[in-house]
């Protein structure tokens, strides 16, 4: 038995499937990236008239996607603490994994925050024109 969650204040999901389902005490998020709520905008990306990429900052879209991240969880009962497990697309891993592991701990290392497991893969492109992507497992109980 399942539940699918949408959450009314993350961006919306770039598919026809959920923001995120819980199989008993286990929430599984979709792929969450750092667009913003209602509109085409994503956070540090600047686009030419056909939507490619021209620049974009890896810092402002690491925050974006991590707040998008707590929306979620927060909307399907669990909270930042209760992530388990992260999974990382970067769609540069040269460039972007330094900023992305600087920025990493604010959110997931020390005292008080959830320490996940981690796993760090460069993919090719996403759905959209983002750089990052994070999948997350958090334990809701």
């Amino acid at each position: 038995m399942s539940q699918s969650f949408e959450s009314q204040r993350a961006a919306e999901p770039v598919g026809a499937f959920p923001h995120a389902k819980r199989v008993g005490d286990l929430l599984f998020l979709s792929g969450i990236g750092p667009r913003v709520r209602g509109s085409k905008e994503i956070p540090g990306v600047t686009l030419d008239a056909e939507r490619n990429i021209v620049s974009y900052d890896i810092e402002k879209q690491c925050h974006a996607v991590f707040e998008n991240v707590r929306l979620v969880l927060e909307d399907a009962g669990a909270t930042w603490n209760d992530i388990v497990d992260v999974t990382v697309f970067l769609t540069n891993m040269q460039k972007d994994f330094p900023i992305f592991n600087r920025i990493y701990p604010e959110y997931f290392a020390g005292p008080g925050k959830p320490n996940p497991t981690r796993t760090t893969v460069e993919v090719g492109a996403l759905p959209t024109p983002i750089a990052i992507e994070l999948k997350v497992i958090a334990v809701a109980k």
